[in-house]
């Protein structure tokens, strides 16, 4: 439970210029599998350690999980 809260403030953080509708779509997405969301960020993670860009790391790493992504819409 708390490390849901935890999720849900770090996405919510990150999202903050997105728009609205687009933000509470993938925070239900989200709340669905809270796992997930937090296996893509430990893996973008990884990748800006390396030196990747933010934004790069995170397309490279959902575009692993992209089936997934897909069947929590």
């Amino acid at each position: 439970m708390l490390k849901n809260f935890l999720v849900k403030k770090l996405m919510k953080s990150q999202l903050k210029n997105m728009p609205k509708d687009q933000a509470d779509m993938i925070g239900a997405m989200i709340e669905k599998n809270p796992e997930l969301f937090m296996k893509i960020a430990k893996e973008a993670q990884q990748l800006v350690k390396g030196g990747k860009d933010q934004m790069a790391a995170m397309m490279e790493v959902s575009k692993k999980y992209q089936k997934e992504l897909q069947q929590l819409m």
